[in-house]
């Protein structure tokens, strides 16, 4: 197989701006890549010199969606992102048609809460997860807890607060809670401290009015480093264990950086 036959090129067709540093992209999508919820792609972008850069990139989209949809830092100075924030419709990125990443519901058996704990562009994942309908059906109770600095941050707010309308989740929007979190400026309605912190002090379970326990929650992170690797140790210093391959915990996670 060559290097051609490993990855296709997609065309940029649509780029949302959220902050300046901040912002998501769709691209065209080849009809035979699949993919999971929560799963993510190589995307690719041909330097001057005709090599590639290759990034990891959280799906955003829906499995069913006809595009291809990703959410992105700018870096200062990365080699990938400053590359990939100048790009313009009618561009070319090129995406690996293997699909990658365990931050799936599958990973889980059981459990009736499905707790999703997110900082910065690792919301994507779990707007993907939220797309399905069987997520739905499948928890009693569903957790988005976003975490950005400051609050022109929060991307996707708009898609977020629309499901309680959706034509189809709609039915199930009682089940669904969101927690924004702002921590470097005071926004109404977010509260203000970082996730490990507000799960050391109880403050997410009050805010939320859910509980959380081993026998019930399913918990999935992802966000940056210092997040990912705060949160799992709380939680598996209260009795959750990571979900394996062999062996179906409570915890999922991913840390693209």
């Amino acid at each position: 197989m060559s290097k051609e036959d490993k990855y296709t090129a997609e065309t940029i067709t649509e780029i949302t701006t959220w902050a300046p540093n901040l912002f998501s992209f769709k691209l065209t999508r080849y009809s035979g890549y699949r993919f999971v919820p929560g799963q993510f792609s190589r995307l690719g972008i041909k330097k001057e010199d005709g090599s590639i850069v290759w990034r990891a990139y959280s799906i955003v989209s829906a499995s069913y969606d006809e595009f291809l949809e990703y959410f992105s830092i700018v870096v200062p100075d990365g080699e990938f992102t400053s590359r990939l924030a100048q790009l313009e419709v009618g561009d070319k990125v090129l995406v690996e048609k293997m699909n990658y990443g365990l931050l799936t519901t599958a990973r889980f058996e059981e459990g009736k809460d499905l707790w999703m704990l997110s900082t910065g562009t690792g919301l994507a994942p779990f707007m993907s997860i939220l797309y399905e309908l069987e997520t739905w059906e499948n928890y009693e109770n569903i957790i988005l807890v976003y975490s950005v600095r400051e609050a022109q941050e929060l991307a996707y707010m708009e898609a977020i607060q629309g499901f309680k309308d959706h034509e189809y989740f709609g039915a199930f929007a009682h089940k669904f809670k969101f927690l924004p979190v702002v921590t470097r400026e005071k926004f109404d309605g977010a509260l203000d401290k970082r996730i490990p912190v507000l799960l050391e002090n109880g403050e997410l379970e009050k805010n939320l009015g859910i509980n959380l326990d081993p026998n019930r929650s399913r918990i999935m992170i992802c966000g940056n480093p210092q997040m990912v690797d705060d949160t799992r140790a709380w939680f598996t210093d209260h009795d959750y264990t990571v979900s394996r391959r062999s062996k179906p915990g409570h915890l999922a996670l991913e840390n693209l950086w």
